[in-house]
């Protein structure tokens, strides 16, 4: 059975060659276009898509206002795709609840537009089972009062650096996380999370005003000290290299054939390598595998690895990777990571470190 697509673009040329671009694909088959929310509406309704593509800036109603009505009425996979997807308007679509979101090479009706159909057929593909309830759920949790569940007991480590992969729904699920970590916590965080070139920076930014914690866009040759956390620019890949006793971010560019960037298998072998068994490796909710060998990788050097369980996912395909290779220790809840997190970095024994 073919997953459905409902367009929505205020551009003719933009419909059409969007259009194309799924069709080309077998197992997908546009059933409408739109272009403005008005339209989207009455069309959603009557050919209830599986997935909608959704431009923002639209005359009559615009992307936003269709957004928040979607997801009242008939809550619906939406991919943006736009122009105009600046880190603000982003943002504000994914707290809205959009899954995913891919910036159009240009704002004129042009054959580059051509440029994005891998991507778009991928995400399409990627977010067809994607868990509305549970993505609503999570952006609600968002909201609640940062306080951590009482962890249970488990095995001790000592940890000094937490590595972190996320995909689709990451946005939110590092939000979830980060936002409960104690000012005086006691290892570094590296985060690779899927994201392209020139929005990482305001995630970092934004996820510092809301963490007690130091967020920052990793730069390369910064030293990692521990309550910081440094997220891998989008187009890099993101490492660790060594001077002395002294650990520093190492990037990498990627290149067009990279399967994921940034890459968090990278970033968790280089982490395995250099800090061994006092690594912890967190794999978080997106689609494909990537992270599967890293978290491996950490737990072959006695390092600890902790998964997202499937009950709060938004897509379950990188944590189901993990989990099913024998990678992963402990499998939570994103409500439960903080505090698992919490627990072991910040324990007495743990104090002192890097």
């Amino acid at each position: 059975m073919k997953t459905t697509v409902l367009i929505v673009d205020d551009s003719a040329y933009t419909r059409q060659t969007i259009k194309k671009i799924i069709e080309e694909d077998s197992g997908l088959q546009v059933v409408g276009i739109a272009s403005d929310g008005r339209d989207a509406m009455a069309k959603t309704l009557r050919l209830r898509p599986d997935i909608i593509t959704l431009d923002f800036e639209m005359p009559e109603m615009d992307g936003f206002s269709f957004l928040r009505w979607l997801m009242k009425e008939r809550p619906t996979p939406v991919i943006m795709v736009s122009s105009h997807a600046d880190s603000k308007t982003v943002f504000k679509a994914l707290d809205l609840g959009a899954v995913d979101f891919i910036a159009k090479p240009t704002r004129r009706a042009s054959i580059e537009l051509r440029s994005i159909e891998k991507d778009l057929i991928s995400k399409i593909k990627g977010v067809k089972n994607i868990r509305l309830d549970i993505l609503s759920r999570n952006l609600e949790l968002i909201e609640h009062e940062k306080s951590v569940k009482t962890p249970k007991k488990r095995k001790q480590y000592s940890v000094d650096v937490v590595a972190i992969g996320s995909s689709t729904g990451g946005p939110a699920a590092l939000q979830i996380i980060l936002t409960r970590l104690p000012a005086d916590f006691q290892a570094a965080l590296l985060i690779s999370q899927h994201m392209p070139r020139g929005f990482t920076g305001s995630l970092a930014e934004r996820l510092n005003k809301m963490s007690q914690v130091m967020v920052k866009e990793a730069e390369d040759g910064d030293h990692i000290k521990k309550g910081t956390v440094y997220i891998c620019p989008g187009g890099f890949h993101l490492g660790v290299s060594q001077k002395n006793a002294q650990f520093a971010v190492d990037l990498k560019e990627g290149r067009l054939t990279d399967k994921y960037t940034p890459s968090v298998d990278h970033m968790m072998a280089s982490v395995a390598e250099h800090y061994g068994n006092c690594s912890m490796g967190v794999i978080l909710t997106g689609m494909g595998n990537d992270g599967k060998d890293g978290m491996l990788e950490i737990k072959a050097k006695g390092g600890y690895t902790i998964a997202e369980a499937e009950s709060s996912a938004v897509v379950f395909g990188m944590p189901a990777e993990a989990i099913k290779n024998g990678s992963v220790e402990t499998v939570l809840p994103i409500s439960e990571i903080p505090s698992e997190i919490i627990r072991v970095v910040n324990s007495p024994h743990n104090r002192g470190g890097s």
